[in-house]
């Protein structure tokens, strides 16, 4: 067994210090209030006369310190970074409410007198920024007015000022794409974590399973019944998380009409799901699946069992509605094979060939699903963060960095003379 390596995921690695700024560079901190009366706030990296702003958010992660901020400063744009009301914690995220934060920045930073807003998703970000894309270029009838869980969406009252690029990162399918491709699917009983089906156990040997650092060899009758049981698992949770909206709306009613107290209590209890062993990508324990320069291991690190039946992990705990919204890879409509057609302005992907969260079949899926014509893909030897793949190399973030400001600036405005 190797030595347990630090769990990867988020964007701890991802910061630089106030030193990398232009000396000249100042920031404003912005509070937000969004049409449904909701908090957010935000910072406005700025040298003084730009006309170009670049958008930096995640669903659930506040990233005011992300490694491209400098970068996209030295290129002549100001960048906004943003804090969604349920950052560091997902127990109640729907995309949909979120998309509510994201408008009520656009709509500030045009009156901020900004000519171009470009949206640049990382990771998560990306299925963030490609729904708001997607819904703010539909007239607001044609808007969702509800969330996968039945909750009434605001987004037909809402202004939405469109982008004018998108910019991707490392970006994953969406996050209930994501977790359908690592999510365990031998579990059988949602309320026993530990119960396991030794047929789809991909920690078993007899199904290909080698201990670390020894990657493991899955055969592709296995690696078909695993994807299959992973859709039926996600499926099961789905029915699960109707089923409890269901019953509570249910009693809520029940109550409203004959005032019983112990309708009034179930109208009001929301029951939260746990959700376990998330961290099953056979690609992260079998390199020879869509083979890549990745090294063993998911975000969360290189021990599978403390991975995926630690405490720690993707979707661990949520309601029913943030489940359907935001992790089911089936109900969930922040995912960028549904989002990525609408985007019509110019876009640039960043790909990441170590990326053990995005592989290259996912990137060039998104890049064929773009339907502008001025789209293209960046590819850099690098981890899901832009980190050097074997220890000791230099981080490809300068040349990304470089990249991107290249981008920028043979497209849009930066800075006023």
């Amino acid at each position: 067994m190797t030595e347990k390596a630090a769990p990867t995921a988020g964007f701890r690695n991802a910061a630089w210090t106030s030193e990398s700024l232009p000396e000249d560079c100042r920031t404003i901190v912005k509070p937000l209030r969004t049409i449904d009366n909701a908090a957010s706030n935000g910072f406005l990296f700025a040298r003084g006369g730009e006309k170009t702003v670049v958008c930096i958010m995640h669903p659930r992660e506040f990233l005011a310190t992300h490694y491209l901020i400098p970068h996209i400063l030295n290129a002549g744009c100001a960048a906004w970074t943003q804090a969604s009301r349920w950052v560091g914690n997902d127990l109640r995220l729907e995309h949909e409410t979120v998309l509510l934060d994201v408008a009520a920045a656009m709509v500030w930073l045009r009156e901020a007198g900004f000519e171009k807003i470009i949206l640049l998703g990382n990771s998560g970000g990306a299925g963030l920024y490609c729904f708001y894309n997607q819904q703010s270029l539909l007239t607001p009838e044609k808007r969702l007015a509800r969330t996968p869980g039945g909750r009434a969406t605001v987004l037909a009252k809402a202004d939405m000022p469109p982008a004018d690029g998108v910019i991707l990162v490392s970006p994953h399918p969406g996050q209930g794409k994501l977790l359908q491709n690592c999510i365990d699917p031998a579990v059988t009983d949602e309320n026993s974590p530990l119960s396991s089906d030794p047929a789809l156990d991909f920690m078993n040997p007899a199904n290909g399973f080698f201990e670390p650092p020894a990657p493991s060899k899955y055969a592709a009758d296995f690696i078909a019944r695993f994807r299959a049981g992973q859709h039926a698992r996600v499926a099961r949770l789905d029915q699960i998380a109707k089923d409890l909206i269901a019953e509570r709306m249910a009693a809520r009613k029940r109550g409203s009409e004959t005032g019983a107290q112990q309708d009034r209590i179930g109208g009001s209890f929301q029951k939260i799901m746990e959700i376990w062993r998330t961290d099953a990508d056979l690609r992260c324990w079998d390199l020879s699946i869509e083979p890549s320069d990745r090294k063993y291991g998911s975000l969360w690190g290189n021990d599978p069992y403390a991975s995926n039946y630690g405490s720690v992990g993707f979707a661990r705990l949520c309601t029913p509605e943030s489940w359907l919204s935001t992790w089911s890879g089936i109900s969930s409509k922040a995912a960028l094979e549904l989002t990525a057609p609408a985007i019509e302005q110019p876009a640039l992907i960043i790909s990441y060939t170590g990326d053990a969260a995005v592989f290259p079949p996912d990137i060039l899926r998104t890049l064929a699903l773009i339907a502008s014509s001025d789209k293209e893909v960046a590819e850099y030897t690098g981890n899901h963060h832009g980190l050097a793949v074997v220890q000791g190399e230099k981080p490809v973030r300068d040349d990304v960095g470089a990249r991107i400001g290249a981008w920028l600036q043979a497209r849009y405005p930066a800075m006023r003379v």
